[in-house]
């Protein structure tokens, strides 16, 4: 259960008031609507990307408002994905197991499981400038979903993609929920992929 209780977050130019929100365990839920109204500051303090002026955030019966982004349990996707280029593709997914001292056999194991899942074993070795749109959203899944995490956000992660990749990805998207049992907050301004991903919007 994720719960936003009267959220306000000022950052000089945009701000956000008395914002109230619940998600349920193991939902779908999406955040929908245009450019510019504020559902990535939303999401980024969730992520605790940002310092909110008032209210709080629960994650699992925690309230988590003033824990740093690292100790929330949580993975970000942004809509640029923040692959690293100087590292392939195994090394940036391995990097939040590294940040929370998975040995190196466990992450080796992680990393397989969650490469197989995605179906992106034959690009571990490859370098992020060398994939398609497509690939590096799959790594930037891969990257968030090997920590397990309880709560995944995504932020307009499909927008720099083609329609036909779009169609298949979303499948995706809803084989790893069904699959992983992982709440996701997704925001888009896409109508048809808010009513195709969501279990509420």
């Amino acid at each position: 259960m994720i719960e936003v209780k009267n959220l306000t977050v000022n950052l000089g130019n945009f701000s956000l008031h008395s914002i109230d929100l619940e998600i349920k365990d193991r939902s779908y839920f999406i955040v929908l609507g245009p450019t510019g109204t504020g559902k990535t500051v939303l999401v980024e303090c969730i992520a605790g990307l940002h310092r909110i002026q008032k209210g709080e955030i629960w994650i699992d019966g925690h309230n988590v408002t003033n824990l740093k982004p690292e100790e929330r349990n949580i993975s970000y996707v942004p809509q640029d994905y923040a692959l690293f280029p100087h590292l392939n593709v195994e090394e940036n997914i391995k990097l939040g197991l590294r940040a929370k001292r998975f040995s190196n056999r466990e992450a080796k194991e992680r990393i397989e499981r969650i490469a197989d899942l995605l179906g992106i074993t034959s690009l571990l070795e490859r370098s992020p400038q060398t994939l398609s749109g497509g690939e590096k959203q799959r790594v930037a899944l891969a990257r968030a979903l090997v920590i397990q995490p309880k709560l995944l956000l995504f932020d307009e992660p499909l927008t720099a993609i083609d329609r036909e990749k779009k169609h298949q990805l979303w499948l995706e998207l809803k084989r790893i929920h069904e699959e992983m049992g992982v709440t996701i907050l997704h925001i888009t301004h896409d109508f048809e992929e808010a009513f195709t991903l969501g279990d509420k919007i």
